[in-house]
Formats: C-alpha cells, structure tokens, sequence
C-alpha cells in the first residue's frame, strides 16, 4: 500500500471542547476530535491542523504573538507551541507530566507558556517555549485547576481558578533564577460576610469557660498532625466560602472575580484583599444581574462583559462599588467562553454546543453567527453517489448536515429522534436512517438546502442497527438486535416496499454484501453471534444468495423468504470475530481476542442445503488495531481495505497484501476512536466519524509514483458503476422528488418555526398533532405484525363458513356440558376427582409451599430468638445486679437499685495493680525523714477531713486506703490511678446499697406471703360471716419483679398456640393420664361414704355453730303441759344458741380485725423501713455524684493534658519544618549575596568601560580640530526616540500600576535601537566640511556607545532584579525568624499552660452552711476567681494583720505628733514671712535712699579690700552653684522616674489603642455601611439643621473673636502699667548717680 501514496487531511468539522480562543485579529482556533480548526472570521475560511503527537488535549493561544499551543494524549505528553498562520512546530516541551494537562495558558508579554499536569503531580510549570526550557514549576499545586491565566500587563504573575479557590502565582527573578510563590486569595462566605481566617497555633485562653480551659484548634481535638491539621483548616475554612466561576484581569493589574452564586468580587492580588462589586442576595441588587451567575468574564475599553448561564450578556461599568449596565445582549444559547479580540474590536461568543458568535460592540448590537457545527456524537457519515462529491453526517440525536467538498455545511435537518444507523443510495439521491425505536425514514437529498423526510417504514420494536444497499441499489437490507434480516426494494417507484425478510441463527453483529453483475446475484454475508454470547462477538458467518430479479415471487405468505432461493451457507470460525466484510469469494475479519485481521477464502461448491456448518480456517492473519473493536470497510472496486479501531487509527491496505498499509490519526484514542468509517463512489475519499468526539475528518488518498495506473482503476470502475446505473438514476431520481414531504418532517418544519418564533409549548402541542406520528410509532404494528395480521384476515375470510359450523357445534357442546353439570352436583366427591395425576401435583405444589412457608416462618423465629438470646445476653446475664424497685404499700414512694454488671478480669488487675502501686507508695513514705506517727497522723487527718477528701463516702464507711490527697496529684498517671480508686469506691457504695435494697426486697416478699395468708384466713371468717367485702391484695409490679418480663404466659397470647404431631401426641398422653388418675379417684367409695355420713366430719366444728339450727317442736301452738314444755325448752336451746352464736361471731369479727391490723402494721412497718432506705440513697446518691465529679474533673485534666501534648507535638513539627525551611533560605541568601557580589563587580566594570569610552572620545579625534570635536560630541550624545509598544488595551496610563522593577527590556530593543541609528548615521546629519571616513569611524564608535550603554541598562535591570530578589529572600529569613520565633513562644505558652494545668488543679471541697464568706446574688457562686489557702496560711495572714494594725496605731500616733509640730513650724514660719516683709520694706526704702559722699567714699576701696570682697561673693556664688547643681540632680532623677512612669503608661495605652484601632476597623465598617444606608434619607432631613448649627458656631466664633481681641488689649495695657510702676518703685542705681 506504500507504493500507492498515503493519506492526507482534506477538512474536518466538529466542536470537541468549548475552548476557543484568538489566534490573530480575524482568526480563532478550537479543538475538533484530534486535530485543531483555524476559522477565518470574515471569510469563514477553515483551516486543520492534523497533530503531530497523539491527538490533542488542551489548547491555547496568543492573538498578538500568532501562537499557538497544544499538548497530546498519552502517557508522559508533550506540548507542543506552534506558530499561525505558517502552521509550523516552534518547539517541543517535555515536561514531567505522567497523565494529561489540564490547563494550558501563552503570555502576551513574552515566550513563556504556563501549564498544569493533572494527577498525580499536579504540578504548575512556566516554560520559555523558544528555548523550551523550564523557568520554574511548584509540585502539588493545581490538584483542582480550572483555568490558568498570565497577566497581560506583567507575565511574572498568573492566577489560577479552581474549583473552590482562586490562587495567585508570583514568579520572583534573579538573574537566571526564578522561583513560583504562591498567593492564596480568600473568598468571602456564601452569605457575602467575610470569613475568619483558622485559628493560629498561638494558643488562647478562655476565661469564659470553666478551669480557665484552653481553647485548642478542631485539628488538635481530632488528633491530626503537620499537614493534614493543616489541609483540614484549610477545608472548613473554604467550606462556606463562594465558589467562583470566572477570572479576568483588570487594567490596573486585579482581578474581576465572577461566582456561582451571583456575586462579582474585585481581588487585589498584591494586598490579597477581596472587595464586594454586586451582590445577588440584597433587595437593592440590579434584577437584570441579579440572575446572572456571570459564567465568563472579559475586559475591553468599553467595559466589563459577564456572561451568565440564563444567555443573557452585559455591558458593565464599573466605578468603584457602582455597577451600571451599558448594553445587553439577548443570545439563543447559553455561552461557555467570552473573549475579545487582540485589537479589541471583535467579541467572540462560543457554545458548548458546537455554535460560535460575533459581536462588535463599537459598530452595532448585531449578534453574528458563523459557525453551527452542532454538538454531540456522529452515528455515520458517507458521500452521496454523484459527481457533486457532497457529504452527509447524521447524529446520534437526529440531526442531519449536508457538507460541500471545502467542509461548509449547505443544510440541515433535525429529525429530532434517536438514529442508530444510515445507508447511502447509489440509484437516487436518499439516505436510509435507522431510529432506536425500529423506524427507517427515507430522506430525500436532491435539495441541498432543504433536505426533507419523504417515507417513513415501521419494521420492527428494536432498534435498526444495521443499514446496508447492494453495490447497484437493487435492495437495502436491515437488521436489528432480534436475528431479523429484513429485505427492502430499494427503489423509490416501488415506494420502498418490504420484499421480505429472514431469521439469522443469532443477533447480527455485522452485515455486508457484494453484488455480482454477471450472475444477477447478491451475496449478503452476516456475522452472528452465538447462543447466550453476551460479549456480541460473531461466531458464525451465514452467507446467502439474493436474485437480483423476481425475488418477490419467492416470499410466502408470511413475509419470510424462501430457504431453497437464499441457498443459505453456515461458516464456523475458530475465533469470536467484530467485523467483516464480504469480497470476491473471500472474507476480511477482525478478531478482537487475537487483535489480528484474517482472511478467510470461501469454498467453491458447497451443499446449500445442509444445515451443519463448515469450518473454515484463517488463510493469512496479520496484525491489527492494538485497541479494538475495529471495524472492516471494502472500497467500491474490492481492491482497498479499510480499518478503524478505537485507537483513532485509520488503516488503508490492499486486499492482495494485507501486511502492508498507510495510516492516518484521525480521532482521540480516549474519546472512543473512530465510529464509522465509508468510500467515496471512486474510493479516493474517506470520511471518518469519531465515537465521542462530535468529530467528522474527511481524508484523501494521495498517489505518488508509478502505481498511480491503481488509483486510475479505482476511478474507472467509478466511471463505468455510474454508466450502468445512470439509466435506473434517471428513472428513479424523478420519482424520488415527485414525494411529498412526510407528515413527520412536515411536523418537525412547523416545530422548529414556532421555535423561532417563541410560540408556547401548548401552541405547539395544538398545531404540531403531526409531528407525534413517530414518537406513537410504537403503538402501530410493525411491518411483520402487518402481514401476519394481513394473513389472518385472510385465512378468515377463506375458512368463514367451516369456523361459523365449528362455533355451532361447539355451543352445542357447551350446553350440553352445562346440562351434565347440573346434574352431577348431587354425586360424590370422588367421582370428579378425574385426574389423580393432576390432583397429586398441586397436592405437592400445596406442600412444597407449606414448607417454603414454614421455613420462613421458622428462619424468623430462629432469627428472633437468636436476637433474643443475644439481647439477653447482653442486657440482662452480663448484668450482675438486675435493675428493680421497691414500691410503699400505701404511698407513690419507690426506691430502686442501682444495675450493676460484673467487673471484669481487667479492670480488676488495674484495680490491684493501683492498690499496689498505693501500697510501695506508702511504704516508701514511711521511710522517709518524715516521722511516720507524724505522717500517719497527717494523712489520718486529712483522710477524716470531709471538706478537704471533697465527698461524703468515707463517712458512709466505703472509702479506699489507697486514695490520694487531691492536694497531691501531680502527674497523668497518678490522676489516672485516682479514677480508678474513685470508680472502685463507687462500685463498693452501690454494693453495699445494693445489699441493704435485696435485705428489704427479700422483707417485703416474705411479707406479701404472710398478708396472702391472712387474707385466706380473712375470706374463710367472712365466708362464716356471710360478710360480702372486697380484701386489699397488694402484689409484686413488673418493675418489681423484672424476671416476669422474660416469660410469656399462655394467658398473654391471643392466638391460637400450633401444635407439631409430636406435641399433640403428647399432649393427648397426657390428657389420658389425667382420667386414669380421676377414674383411679372415684374408687374411693369408702372414703366418700364416710364423707356422705358424717357430713366430711367425725364430730361438730366449732365454725358449724353459725350453721347449727334447733329444729322446732311438732305442734305449732302448745296445747298440752308436754307440748308447752318442749317449746319452752325449745326457746331456751335457741335463746342459748343465738347467745352462743353472737359470742362466736364476735370472737371471729375481733380476729378479723386484729388480722387486717397486723397487715396494716407489717406493710405501714415496710414504708417507713423503705422511707428510712430512700433516706439512705440520698446520701449514697449525693456521695456518688461527689465521687462522680471528681472523676469528671480527674478526666477533663487527663484530656487537656492529652490535647496539650498533642498540640506541643504540632507546634514541634512546625518548628523542625519552619527551621529546616529558614536554613534553606539562610543558604539561598548566601548564594544570592555571593551572586550580587560578582555581578555587582561585573556591572561596575562595564560602567567603567562605558565611561572610558566617553572619556576617550576626544582621543579617537585628536586630528580633527575642537570645534568641530566639539559638534560631533554634541552628536555623540544624541539618541534617537524608540516608539514604546503599545499597550494591547488602550487605557489610560496614569491607571497602570508599576510592576517593573523584576522586568527587562524588549528583546528587539537594541535592534530598534540600531536601527534607528542608522538614521542618525546618514550623510544629512554629517557636519559640513568634514571627511568621509571620519564621519564613518565617528558612527562606529557611536554604535559601540550605544551599545555598551544597552549593555548597561541590561546589566543594571538585572542587578536591580538581583537585589529586589535578594530583598525578598532576607525578608523570608526574617519572617522565618518570627514564624520560629512565634512558634517558640506558642511552645513556651504550651508549657507553661502544662504546668499550670499541672499544679493548679480542680479540688473539690465541700464547705458547710454559714462558712463560704461571699455575696452569692445568683444561685450559684462562681468560685473561678478564688484560691483556696491552707487553715495555718490564713491563721498567719490574720496574725501578721493584727500585727500590722498595732503598727498602724503607733504610727497613727507618731503621725498625730509631727501633725502637732508641724502646726507649730507653720506659725514659727508664719512669723519669720511676717519679718522677710518687714525686711524687704526696709531694703526698699534702703533703696530709694540718697547716697552721701561718704557712702560714695565707701565705693572706693583698696584692691585687697576688693579682692576680698570678690572672694568673698565668688565663694557665695559657688555654694549657691552647688546647691542649685544638687537641686537640678534631684529634679533631673524626679523627671527621669517620670518619664519611665510616662512610658510605662505609654506602652499600656499602646495596647490599648491596638485594641480600640481593632474595633474601631470594625465599627468604621459599620459606621460606612450605616452612613451609606442613611445618607440618603438623613441627609434631606438635617440639612436646615445643620445650616442653623454652623450659623450658630460663626456668631459664637465672632463674639468670642471680639472678647479675645478686648482681652488683648486689656492685657497690653496691664503690661504696661506694671512695667511703669516697676520702673517707680524699684530706680536702679545708675539712674541716682546722674541725677
């Protein structure tokens, strides 16, 4: 196939991801399947670029640059930059990615690329492309990227947006060293609130919470460590934060920040502070934006454009916090990527459905469309039989696109269902599509523009997988999921009649067929796939012979066709097969077990009427696909081989060498591969259709060399397949558009135009009735449903009469029955039972259910009393003590025991293992300096000391030996050793309650036994005196008796018990031995005659008195003396008997009341004994809860203990990690200052060398005169103006922020430089009359300035970035210093709060009523302030107090003396103020004195006399000197202990004032956002207040102008009248000698 040429990319259409971006001014570009389209916007010309790696992944571009970059898909990929439109591999970058990129990103200020690597690296890496070198990257950094974007005004910053979080990526320089430093912005909560940072590891201590516990983080409660305390901080922070949607620098160097919740934000990357533009939730927010959720983001100098999901665009202006809207566009589908061109002047709109748009704002509010690709996977894709060469495409959701030969789509068709397949005529202009819902439609394609549906054949309830025409169209065969192969004519003037169809053995995998001219045959070949084969690989080829002539007349009438003309052949393969494909007495397959491609030869003469099928072996096997299934495809001729496999691979090989073959990549390997693959009519073309991709690739076969005598065939068969079916094309290609159009596309046409229209779903509904003809297709019969319905009507109509006689006779019958049924109602049951056979088998479907039933049954009751046993186990056996109650007999009062279970193995070698530890512990105490009668009587002291042991229990006698003094639990193990011994005293408190609780349960059973007694008394002496009264039974509760709740009485259920034939057996043994035993009673007839005698007794019963009766005399009335007599004495025997009577019945009245009081007494006894032992709990209760208490406080220190050590452990590995970080950076700074160093001293060389060459300028021309030296040094110094590069949004300047102070210059800035030169360098500028050469030696030297003076400028960017960096690490060093610094403290703080918790421990004393000396205002005192002393502690503090009152006394004492003295001082003082006065007088009077000559004599002295007199007043001067130096040092020491006071009080209210600027931050905020919201309305209502305030403040300023200005004046006047009589009264001495 070499020798043939290879394939090459003709166009490709399809939109695999929405990224699009601008590649020029006109130009974008998009991933389509593996290769990348350039659509021209204005001439909608399209370009593809096949890739030179394997497919592409992520894309991106620069539109100033004309670059472009991609990466591939496969392990360990490459990016690759290329440049358009010369559509050439700039360079290669391989990087450390293992899987994929998943972010790609170009910057516009120079050759670098940002990229992120997905799992498991998660790397971002900066690259300069042209060198293809790594600048910097930072491991485990863009785990959830979604984006990655440069700064346009600075390419050493990029932001990141992921899935939760926006980051800021810093790229510090020096030199050739670039480091990544990473900026985390925090979002504000989902409420518009901004969030707490997490809780530093300094740690804070509550006073709020009991025992001054120590608030610790959550990751410290939860046990966590190092990074992932810290990855889970970082989590609950970012939990309720916003999620942002979009990114867009602004011109000032921020970031627009778009979320999901209708929120834009404005970051500023540098401070890392985030401002609230708009937010959605508050009632002033815009409605227009409020239901936006601004999905993409872009900045232009018209404003901000925010896209949102509703398809609504906006034009944003945005001046500080207020937002207005310019423009609004109405799109018709929601946008994914928004983005202006490089020149600003287009926005491009794209789809994630296959649609991009246009709009220039700045000319008109025209929405654009140029390009509708649509979206979603093709089904197939072939080339109509013409000469036109025009494409048809359809997809999985139904939509169908007509494609010229350059790749432009003519027209479209949404069929609007779901197609599974489609089949191109060779004899008319239509296509086949199969639905999934088992419909073909016919479309007609004669129109470009239009196509239109023109039939439409329900053919099964399955979907139609298979399509497939003969080579000359004669018929179209189809095929689904249920083994039928249906038969169609192909041809539109037998309006596509169904001829027939037949039965594959199995589901048809694959269906193909080749027509033989000669012979007027079709031979179709089908792969089907074994019995139960779930994988659907064939394993049996079934090929059959079709007559191209009259094959209708060999379909019966059931549809099915006719085996004998089929001559249907069976093949068996050895291997499961994918596809295959029938060829001139061969067959091609693929084998996906062997990932091979086998042919197979066809045996000549075989028996078509066998049924056995014939092994047949591969001839030739090579391999194939590594990734299959692949699928099989004949070029028209049969010279050509075709094969696509799911690695994306198109394979072209010739049938006569299969071992040789040209491929092309044509789709994404992980999007599926390719789907379909078809043959233009001259087999030069090839369309490919991707499985997932939404990619159609169109390819050409490129000749080369001699053998180009193949292609001529492949285009003469072309031409003689077209001379043999023009005639049959122009027959039927006229019938075909004489069709009208289907009902069904006629409804789907008015569908789409209501769509357009914006008509409501239910117009549509009342006027589209037409276009639900396919979706009920399902409720019509299929075309075999038909015909077999056709058949019977038929076979009615022929056999009317013989099934009108049949239903007669068979009434007849029926009657006849009935009757015989009447009749046999009075025959016995056995006479029915006709069928034993019959009977037997239900009988045992009766019994097998029965047992299915009962073992249900019997499973459930097994599972419950297992649930039962294990309940019981658990809750009742494992429990020592069983929970139970005793209740008062005549009150509500009840006391219940405490449930105890049986300690374990393990807690009682904890507890003896404690006891020991006790033991060794005492023992060693008492050989200590300590006496031991002293230590005893100590610790007996302490141990009878109720207030201090903190709980009644050793009151209650149950207290254990070994219990510490709380005073004296210091460490963990000895607080853990206290719980124990304190969980042991408990134990022993509930025992022994326990004991004294079963003592009076066991008093109160034998009780209610002997109440049972007396009440049988009680009833039998009421019986005897006939006395009918109810008796007081008090019995035993449930609660009482727990036991009775794990038994269930026979009375307790209500159904009916089962009984097995074992238990029933039993059960009437049992009722046969019970009458034995009542037949055995019943000869006892000695006995009951004995009874019947003497009435049961031998002798009268005293309780047979009150029965006893006199029988009366005969005679009624006495007649006689004997008469009278006997009833005489008959009164007497009854007066004695009724006496006799009344004594007995008084006697059993009195036993029974002395009965009922002995009851009444024994229960009355029990309550009090159970009021005396509810009594008892009390205190065992409260002794409990003491105990209780203090194991809670025991465990709480144990716990905080625990967090503490856990929290110190932290802050360790912090520490290790931030020193371990601080000494890498301690030897960065050291490298760095050695490289300043060096390029320090290389830079201060060149700027030597630079000034040299200005020095050495008059040098160069010693031979040309000064002045005209002098002119070329004036041109010496010129340089010409370099236009700067523009911005690529013209904004204004001033707004720019200035980032570069780590930048360089332009890499052509020396080229501009020199070539600008080069006008300063022509003749013109030559100074008149000098030479040639010399103005040429002057250019050259001027070039070398200006050269060293670039290599100057470079050299001091790069030390200014050098040091800026150097900087930058020293203040990393500095803030490591603090972070250990601070960590150091934090680890100090936790020891020191260790210690604390350590000594200051919980003590639990119980102070009696009267001893607590506090004001208790609220039920409970809070003791969290107060410190408990020692006895003897306060007994000295009370001495030394009454101590220090004497000597307050005493000094009071003293004090009232020198008071005493000092009134005395001060009148001594008051007398000697009183002479000072009088002495001043005199002075003054000295003063105003005349002198006399002898006075002026006296001036006159000696030089000794004056010497001494100057001695005199020098030695005065100097003690008064010396005085005042002592007094200034005294002064100075006041000042000097003032100004430390000063400052002490300084730094306290330093810290307070930190304190208040924290809240006042605070209430600032509030004060703002108050004064925002009332400004509005308070501003209106205080205006004429505030003009009448400020009126008042300038007349009180001006009155108090007026009075200071009197009061000036005033004071002038007092100042000089002082001055004057200060003048009178004091002359100086001078002034007296004038005068």
């Amino acid at each position: 196939m070499d020798d043939i040429g290879g394939l090459e990319i003709r166009w490709a259409q399809g939109f695999t991801d929405k990224a699009v971006d601008f590649v020029d001014n006109e130009t974008v570009c998009y991933r389509c399947g593996s290769h990348i389209c350039f659509l021209n916007l204005h001439t909608k010309i399209l370009k593809v670029f096949p890739s030179p790696g394997r497919g592409v992944s992520a894309l991106t571009a620069s539109g100033n640059s004309g670059v472009f970059a991609f990466s591939e898909q496969r392990l360990s990929p490459s990016i690759f930059v290329c440049s358009f439109p010369e559509l050439q591999v700039k360079n290669e970058l391989k990087g450390t990615a293992q899987l994929d990129y998943t972010s790609l990103t170009l910057s516009d200020g120079g050759p670098y690329l940002g990229c992120c690597s997905s799992l498991p690296d998660y790397s971002i890496t900066v690259w300069n492309w042209e060198t293809a070198e790594p600048i910097c990257t930072h491991p485990q950094a863009g785990r959830d990227v979604v984006s990655l974007v440069f700064n346009p005004l600075n390419w050493l910053q990029l932001c990141t947006l992921g899935t939760t979080s926006i980051t800021v990526w810093n790229i510090e320089k020096s030199a050739n060293v670039h480091v990544l430093k990473k900026s985390m912005i925090q979002l504000p909560a989902a409420d518009g609130s901004f969030a707490e940072s997490p809780t530093s590891v300094s740690q804070i201590v509550s006073k709020n919470l009991p025992h001054f516990a120590s608030e610790t983080p959550s990751s410290t409660n939860s046990g966590l460590k190092g990074e992932q305390a810290e990855s889970m901080m970082m989590d609950l922070s970012n939990r309720v934060r916003l999620t942002p949607s979009a990114i867009c620098w602004t011109a000032t160097s921020k970031l627009y920040v778009g979320c999901t919740e209708g929120f834009l934000l404005l970051a500023d990357p540098d401070s890392l502070s985030v401002s609230i533009l708009f937010n959605s939730t508050t009632a002033d927010a815009n409605p227009e934006l409020s239901k936006s959720n601004f999905q993409s983001l872009t900045l232009n100098k018209n404003g901000l454009i925010a896209v949102g999901e509703d398809g609504v665009m906006h034009c944003l202006q945005i001046k500080g916090t207020q937002i207005d809207i310019s423009q609004t566009w109405q799109l018709e589908r929601p946008v994914a990527t928004v983005k202006f061109s490089p020149d600003g002047e287009t926005l491009l709109l794209s789809t994630s459905t296959g649609q991009i748009y246009t709009v220039n704002p700045t000319q008109s509010d025209e929405v654009v469309k140029v390009l509708d690709v649509l979206s979603g996977s093709f089904v197939a894709a072939a080339l109509l039989h013409n000469n036109r060469d025009i494409c048809v495409s359809l997809r999985q959701s139904g939509d169908l696109q007509l494609w010229s030969p350059d790749g432009v789509c003519l027209g479209s068709l949404s069929l609007q269902v779901q197609v599974t397949s489609m089949a191109c005529c060779p004899i008319a202009h239509y296509i086949a599509v199969g639905t999934a819902s088992g419909n073909i439609l016919f479309i007609d394609l004669n129109e470009d523009q239009q196509p239109r549906v023109v039939y439409q054949i329900y053919l099964n309830h399955t979907a139609v997988d298979h399509l497939v025409f003969d080579q000359e169209g004669h018929f179209l065969l189809a095929s689904g999921s249920d083994s039928h192969m249906y038969v169609l004519d192909a041809r539109p003037s037998k309006r596509f009649e169904v001829v027939g169809y037949t039965v594959a053995p199995g589901s048809i995998v694959s269906l193909s067929t080749q027509c033989i001219r000669d012979s007027e045959k079709v031979k179709v070949l089908l792969l089907c796939a074994g019995q139960g084969n779930l994988n659907h690989d064939g394993e049996l080829l079934l090929l059959l012979s079709l007559p191209a002539t009259n094959l209708k007349e060999t379909v019966d009438r059931h549809g099915g066709l006719s085996s004998e003309v089929l001559k249907a052949t069976r093949y068996k393969v050895p291997h499961p097969l994918k596809s295959c494909v029938l060829g001139a007495g061969e067959v091609f397959a693929y084998c996906q077990e062997k990932k091979a491609l086998q042919r197979f030869q066809l045996p000549q003469d075989t028996d078509a009427s066998s049924q056995q099928a014939l092994q047949l072996d591969p001839q030739q096997e090579e391999r194939a696909h590594p990734l299959g299934p692949a699928s099989l495809l004949l070029s028209p001729h049969g010279l050509w081989l075709a094969s696509v496999g799911r690695d994306g691979l198109l394979r072209l090989r010739e049938t006569a060498s299969l071992e040789r073959y040209v491929e092309l990549q044509c789709h994404s390997c992980r999007l599926g591969g390719v789907g379909s693959v078809s043959f233009s009519p001259d087999s030069l073309t090839l369309l490919t259709t991707g499985f997932a991709d939404g990619s159609l690739v169109c390819s050409n076969l490129r000749a080369q060399g001699v053998d180009a005598d193949k292609v001529g065939e492949a285009t003469q068969y072309s031409r003689r397949m077209a001379e043999n079916l023009k005639d049959i094309f122009n027959t039927e290609n006229p019938v075909l558009a004489g069709f009208p159009v289907w009902g069904f596309a006629a409804g789907i046409k008015k569908q789409k135009e209501i769509e357009v229209s914006g008509r409501t779903s239910a117009d549509m509904a009342e006027q589209d009735e037409s276009a639900s003809r396919l979706c009920a297709a399902h409720c019509h019969p299929t075309w075999l449903e038909s015909r077999r319905e056709a058949v019977i009507k038929e076979d009615n109509e022929k056999y009317f009469e013989t099934k009108r006689n049949l239903r007669e006779t068979i009434k007849e019958l029926r009657d006849a029955i009935q009757q015989m049924a009447h009749e046999n109602e009075d025959l016995p049951e056995q006479h029915f039972n006709l069928n034993a056979e019959e009977q037997s088998k239900y009988e045992a479907m009766v019994e097998q259910e029965v047992t299915r039933v009962r073992a249900e049954i019997k499973q459930d009751i097994l599972e419950k009393c297992y649930l039962y046993d294990v309940l019981k186990r658990e809750c009742w056996d494992s429990v020592k003590v069983k929970g139970r109650v005793i209740k008062a007999f005549h009150s509500d009062l009840k006391v219940q025991n405490y449930p105890l279970r049986e300690r374990t193995q393990k807690e009682l070698e904890e507890l003896r293992r404690v006891e020991n530890i006790g033991k060794l512990e005492m023992a060693a105490a008492t050989l200590s300096d300590m006496k031991p009668e002293e230590q005893r009587e100590e610790q007996h002291g302490a141990a009878e000391s109720v207030s201090l042991a903190g709980s009644f229990s050793a009151q209650l006698g149950h207290s254990n030996p070994f219990i510490y003094d709380q005073f004296c639990l210091i460490t963990t193990e000895q607080r853990i050793n206290q719980i124990i011994l304190l969980q042991d005293v408990i134990y022993c408190i509930k025992t022994a309650f326990n004991s004294e609780f079963e003592a009076l349960h066991r008093q109160k059973v034998q009780e209610l036994k002997r109440l049972s007694d007396r009440n049988r008394r009680v009833r039998e002496l009421m019986l005897q005196l006939d006395i009918d009264e109810e008796l007081w039974e008090p019995g035993m509760a449930d609660s009482e008796c727990p036991e009775r709740l794990l038994t269930v009485e026979d009375s307790e259920i209500k159904a009916e018990k089962y009984l097995t034939p074992e238990q029933k057996e039993e059960e009437e043994r049992r009722k046969l031995e019970e009458l034995t035993h009542l037949a055995a009673q019943e000869d006892a007839s000695r006995g009951r005659a004995l009874d019947d005698m003497m009435e049961g007794v031998l002798q009268v019963k005293k309780e047979d008195i009150l029965k006893k009766e006199i029988p009366p005399p005969e005679c009624v009335l006495p007649k006689t003396e004997e008469e009278k007599k006997a009833y005489k004495e008959y009164e007497k025997k009854v007066k004695e008997l009724s006496e006799e009577k009344e004594t007995y019945r008084r006697s059993l009245e009195t036993e029974v009341k002395k009965l009922q009081n002995c009851t009444m007494d024994a229960t009355h006894k029990i309550d009090e004994t159970l009021t005396k032992l509810l009594e008892k709990k009390e205190k065992y209760v409260v002794a409990i809860y003491q105990e209780e208490l203090k194991i809670t406080y025991l465990v709480e220190s144990v716990l905080m203990e625990e967090e503490m050590n856990d929290r110190e452990l932290e802050i360790k590995l912090k520490l290790e990690k931030m020193e371990l970080y601080k000494d890498e950076i301690v030897e960065e700074v050291k490298r760095q200052e050695e490289e300043v160093k060096v390029f320090h001293e290389a830079y201060d060389c060149i700027v030597a060398e630079d000034k040299i060459l200005d020095k050495d300028f008059r040098k160069d021309f010693f031979d040309v005169p000064n002045s005209v030296v002098d002119a070329l040094y004036k041109l010496f110094k010129r340089r010409p103006r370099v236009q700067k590069m523009r911005a690529q949004v013209d904004i204004n300047p001033s707004l720019l922020k200035e980032h570069r102070l780590c930048a360089s210059l332009p890499p052509d800035a020396l080229g501009k430089m020199l070539k600008a030169m080069e006008d300063l360098d022509s003749p013109e500028n030559m100074p008149g009359g000098l030479n040639p050469s010399i103005w040429e030696r002057f250019c050259a030297i001027r070039r070398t300035k200006v050269e060293s003076e670039h290599q100057v400028k470079l050299k001091a960017l790069t030390l200014a970035e050098m040091q800026a960096f150097l900087q930058r690490r020293r203040d990393e060093e500095k803030a490591a210093e603090q972070e250990i610094k601070n960590l150091s403290e934090a680890l100090e703080s936790v020891h020191r709060e260790k210690n604390r918790l350590l000594t200051d421990t919980m003590v639990q004393v119980i102070l009696k009523q009267g001893q607590v000396e506090l004001s208790a205002t609220d039920l409970t005192v809070d003791y969290t302030d107060l410190i408990l002393y020692h006895r003897s502690v306060v007994d000295h503090l009370r001495k030394q107090i009454r101590m220090l009152g004497e000597e307050k006394i005493a000094t009071m004492v003293k004090r009232k003396d020198v008071r005493k003295g000092t009134i005395q001082l001060e009148w001594e003082h008051k007398v000697l103020r009183k002479k000072i006065e009088d002495l001043h007088d005199k002075a003054r009077n000295i003063k105003m004195l005349r002198l006399s000559e002898e006075q002026r004599h006296m001036t006159h002295l000696s030089k000794k006399d004056q010497n001494s007199e100057m001695s005199k007043q020098v030695s005065t001067l100097e003690k008064h000197l010396a005085l005042m130096k002592k007094t200034h040092l005294k002064s100075v020491q006041q000042l000097v202990r003032n100004i430390e006071r000063i400052n002490r009080s300084t730094a306290k209210k330093a810290e307070e004032n930190a304190l208040l600027e924290q809240q006042l931050l605070d209430m600032q905020l509030k004060l703002a956002q108050l004064r925002h919201s009332c400004k509005p309305t308070a501003f209106e209502d205080n205006e004429e207040a505030r003009a009448e305030e400020r009126m008042q403040e300038i007349a009180k300023m001006s009155k108090l102008k007026e009075v200071a200005r009197a009061q000036e004046q005033t004071l002038a006047l007092l100042r000089a009248e002082v001055e004057r009589l200060t003048r009178r009264n004091f002359p100086s001495l001078d002034q007296l000698k004038h005068n």
